[in-house]
């Protein structure tokens, strides 16, 4: 909660641009931070994870200088069946008025590193096929291209890459 202004604001920016807030949780619906917060809590343990839902650990990236929050994360403990086919293990998001500022390449790269304490030795992200920011960025961090997607849903198409683990 000592954030909350900072999180609070990061929303009202992306819901003004449009953005889709991947990697935010729940953030773009909860108006009040403490209940993202709850939600966000209840994703750490199987047993409190939603049902049709795989357990989550949510970072937020606080700009250390002047405390603006920058971007968000979510790393999913595993695989479902949507998970595999589409959003993968890692979402993320970069405050659009921070963008291309090199935050997501240090976000991907940290929870990377998250990524393997959790046992995972690849890990599966995607990215819309037109954001070429997110594709550099995957790539990057040592993204291997697999194939490209058609989430009937959200009706896009998604680039899927893997990424070793084994040498962090």
């Amino acid at each position: 909660m000592e954030y909350e202004k900072e999180i609070q604001a990061f929303r009202r920016e992306f819901l003004a641009e449009g953005g889709s807030m991947d990697g935010c949780g729940s953030l773009r619906r909860q108006e009040q931070i403490q209940d993202w917060i709850k939600d966000v809590e209840c994703y750490l343990k199987e047993e409190t994870c939603p049902q049709g839902m795989v357990p989550a650990t949510q970072f937020i990236y606080i700009r250390e200088d002047d405390g603006r929050m920058v971007g968000a994360i979510q790393i999913r403990h595993y695989l479902n069946d949507y998970l595999e086919k589409y959003a993968g293990h890692i979402g993320y998001s970069v405050r659009p008025s921070e963008r291309r500022k090199g935050y997501a390449a240090q976000m991907l790269h940290d929870a990377l590193s998250q990524c393997r304490r959790l046992g995972l030795d690849k890990v599966m992200v995607s990215c819309r096929d037109d954001n070429e920011g997110s594709r550099r960025v995957i790539l990057r961090n040592g993204g291997i291209y697999e194939r490209t997607v058609h989430e009937p849903d959200r009706d896009m198409d998604l680039e899927r890459y893997w990424i070793s683990l084994g040498n962090l």
